[in-house]
């Protein structure tokens, strides 16, 4: 029996001559994304902002009633409640935002959640509440910066890392496509307002460490035809080594992608986010990988010589094999 070959051995693709078209893509993608979150803002959640969780079990009820409880507590006027299931079907964790004005009177939020208790109870009198948490504004925003230092910590290792294992260009080159790919998700979650909270900065993480294994696969793959093929034009060599991994490539982003899809489709509402940024984080990672931090090398000045020792160039004891183009 054959197998099933989703990228035949034979591929010969140019992606590198779009090369510039794409960065230009890129740029007016990265610029607008900066725009938005610059005029529009993130949609913070309670674990950025600050807020009120009330967890409840309806007792006596096979399932929660998550859509009447989303209705009945947003026409309280706080604003949209976020209600997630959590443990059996019938328990639920309702978190709002900080209302206008709690980081000066605490007693703001108190009066919520009282309200929204109050609420719930009276639609449903056998409801059972299992507890009140605050998230505080103090609180919330050292869940932010710590997850925007955990972002910028895991860009700067993995530059850090390619720097060590191949050459400053390739560190740059990764850097800026981590750069891209943030800079993307950011302007998704602004243009759709989205909530933002820490399953977001999970998915971010998770986005940074792919794009780095997608990258590191072809970094190395150009480091050894470039060893290999001594006089092939750059954009040549990086079309061969993109090809030449280009099976693995579509096959570890289409396995993670289809359950994602299905996640974003079917999943549970608390992972909605959480999936989004991810589907949308594989696909832009796999693009900026060829388009960005592969071009880069060429804009760097990466060259046949790029990993062969000064003195055996100067010996010229350096075996040249392939003298013509491949």
């Amino acid at each position: 029996m054959k197998l099933l070959k989703l990228v035949p051995d034979n591929t010969n693709i140019g992606f590198l001559k779009w090369r510039k078209i794409a960065f230009g893509i890129s740029i007016l993608l990265m610029v607008a994304s900066i725009a938005l979150v610059a005029t529009r803002g993130l949609n913070f959640g309670v674990d950025f902002i600050g807020g009120q969780m009330v967890r409840t079990t309806f007792v006596g009820e096979q399932s929660a009633p998550v859509e009447e409880l989303r209705e009945s507590i947003g026409q309280l006027g706080y604003g949209e409640p976020t209600i997630q299931r959590f443990g059996a079907e019938n328990q639920v964790s309702i978190r709002m935002k900080l209302p206008e004005g709690a980081d000066k009177n605490p007693e703001l939020a108190n009066e919520m959640a009282e309200k929204i208790i109050a609420k719930v109870k009276e639609d449903h009198p056998k409801v059972r509440i299992d507890g009140v948490d605050s998230v505080s504004g103090k609180v919330s925003s050292e869940l932010f910066e710590k997850g925007l230092f955990a972002l910028i910590a895991a860009a700067l290792g993995i530059a850090a890392y390619i720097w060590i294992r191949f050459e400053w260009q390739f560190g740059v080159g990764a850097i800026w496509a981590l750069i891209h790919d943030v800079t993307l998700t950011f302007g998704l979650f602004s243009l759709t307002q989205m909530e933002f909270d820490l399953n977001t900065i999970a998915a971010l993480l998770t986005i940074i460490g792919y794009s780095l294994n997608d990258t590191i696969v072809i970094y190395d793959r150009i480091r050894e035809n470039l060893m290999k093929y001594r006089k092939m034009d750059m954009p040549a060599l990086l079309d061969l080594s993109v090809n030449e991994t280009l099976s693995r490539t579509v096959m570890t982003s289409l396995t993670i992608l289809t359950p994602l899809v299905v996640l974003v489709l079917f999943g549970p509402d608390v992972i909605f986010g959480f999936s989004v940024a991810m589907a949308f984080g594989i696909f832009v990672g796999s693009y900026s990988t060829v388009y960005q931090s592969a071009a880069f090398l060429i804009w760097f000045g990466v060259s046949s010589d790029s990993f062969v020792p000064a003195e055996k160039i100067a010996d010229g004891k350096v075996e040249r094999l392939n003298e013509g183009t491949v």
